[in-house]
């Protein structure tokens, strides 16, 4: 094929920064879309709603007919998104993206809880003991995925 077009395979070097490019077009592709609060709202209405059709889902959302499809597009092309038999449904890979947002979302719920562990220097105390950092964290944060990032090495 490379021969027939005229164009030469690239060195690896070059093929793995084209590589990280297309990863990080493609991130940003992603935070475009779920910092769109009309996106984000179809994107989890079809996560809750899976399987209805797509009049339900654009009633639910409450946009013109333009805006709900240009939505549901774009997320179909960053493959958050998929359609079969008229009905739409989150990929394997909308649904990690789903649960990352969900993540990110209770983040900001917690924000103050973050702050306030922040002020009292747990986070960064490496001369805390570490039994003392973890119940710090744990009377302040209810939430479990929080507390096991809060808890992660390197903290």
């Amino acid at each position: 094929m490379n021969a027939i077009s005229g164009n030469k395979p690239l060195p690896k070097r070059d093929h793995d920064r084209a590589g990280k490019n297309q990863k990080s077009q493609a991130l940003a592709q992603v935070l475009k879309l779920m910092s769109d609060d009309k996106s984000l709202l179809i994107f989890r209405t079809i996560f809750l709603a899976s399987g209805d059709s797509s009049d339900i889902l654009r009633t639910q959302v409450k946009l013109t007919r333009k805006q709900y499809y240009s939505r549901v597009s774009r997320l179909i092309q960053a493959g958050l998104v998929k359609r079969q038999k008229g009905k739409y449904y989150l990929t394997a890979f909308g649904r990690v993206i789903y649960d990352a947002q969900r993540l990110v979302a209770n983040a900001v719920k917690n924000n103050w809880k973050l702050k306030a562990i922040d002020s009292l220097g747990v986070a960064n105390d490496y001369n805390m003991p570490d039994e003392e950092r973890k119940k710090i964290i744990d009377q302040i944060i209810s939430d479990q995925q929080i507390k096991e990032i809060l808890f992660s090495p390197g903290f």
